[in-house]
């Protein structure tokens, strides 16, 4: 059956009403002529770190000690400019919603150039660093998980690796003062792997995500070293500090701190800013946890009793209840 071409007549019109809700709900539309960092192009600047970070293993193939100064330094030349754009307009855009409307003006005195070619080229100066960090999460997946057969299985495979690589370069770029792109990196991360990591955490090295999905990791959470956690971790808040007149109040310690050497096991939720799981212990699968808990100490929700459906058999009821 073919389209009623008459029906379109009416386009125009709804055209024109959707416009109009431009104006009376303009806090979900950015319009004018003060560009955003680009989703796109941020994407591609992970995607250029991660062939620096990981060469070989990425977009280009057939890299020796012969060539690879070349392609890193094309790279690098790359990154520079992106980052210095995007970073400029992160900056720009920071500066408008908190009170300075005219950032867009040409007559602006800031060089938000010059400030995010400053951030880029700090950035950049870091990735040595980054690259050892993330070796020591690389070989915390190795040793954590008895399935995997080398390194190389990790980098290729790994969705925890995937997201804690994307929160490291984020994380660089958030205590650099970079706004607004660190959340941008982190969140394209969660919806590639299920695995939510805010950039303003701090997580310590031989850091291990075992499977990953529904992990969540808040923005004040504090992790130290070697620390592993299973799928469906939540180390959150436990609730929002409000002011007198019921807004949130920001900048709080919310999220609770790992010591070393702790192991989460799956659906575990770890809650609160005050709560701190001493070294050495072990919360185990579905703990629901919001106090604070010693070093070496192990955190178990005693085995509930099955339910058996069957004509000969009768039903026992679950007992549940928390043991520290």
């Amino acid at each position: 059956m073919a389209s009623d071409a008459r029906l379109k007549e009416d386009l125009p019109t709804l055209t024109d009403r959707i416009v109009s809700t431009y104006k009376q709900i303009g806090k979900i539309n950015h319009l004018g002529h003060c560009p955003l960092p680009n989703y796109d192009v941020v994407i591609s600047i992970i995607e250029d770190l991660k062939e620096i970070l990981y060469p070989g293993y990425q977009r280009r193939e057939g890299l020796h000690m012969g060539n690879i100064t070349y392609h890193v330094g094309d790279l690098i030349d790359g990154l520079h400019d992106k980052l210095t754009n995007q970073i400029a307009r992160a900056l720009r855009h920071d500066e408008r919603v908190n009170g300075k409307p005219d950032t867009c003006n040409p007559l602006e005195e800031t060089d938000y150039e010059a400030k995010g070619q400053a951030m880029a080229i700090e950035f950049l100066n870091r990735i040595p660093d980054l690259r050892d960090i993330l070796a020591t999460d690389v070989q915390a997946a190795y040793d954590g998980d008895p399935a995997c057969t080398n390194l190389d299985e990790v980098i290729f495979c790994y969705p925890g690796l995937e997201a804690i690589t994307v929160y490291r370069v984020a994380n660089t770029l958030y205590k650099l003062g970079v706004p607004f792109i660190p959340r941008m990196m982190t969140e394209w991360a969660h919806k590639q792997t299920g695995i939510d990591i805010h950039p303003g955490a701090t997580i310590g090295s031989y850091f291990f995500i075992d499977h990953g999905t529904g992990v969540v990791i808040g923005q004040t959470c504090e992790i130290g070293k070697h620390v592993k956690l299973y799928q469906g971790v939540t180390l959150g808040a436990l609730s929002f500090d409000t002011d007198n007149e019921g807004n949130i109040v920001r900048g709080m310690k919310r999220h609770p701190t790992i010591e070393d050497h702790v192991v989460i096991y799956a659906n575990a939720t770890v809650l609160g800013g005050r709560t701190v799981v001493g070294n050495h212990s072990v919360i185990g699968s579905s703990v629901w946890l919001t106090k604070s808990v010693d070093p070496s100490t192990t955190v178990l929700l005693e085995k509930p009793r099955l339910r058996l459906r069957s004509e000969a058999v009768e039903e026992l009821q679950p007992e549940l209840n928390f043991q520290i």
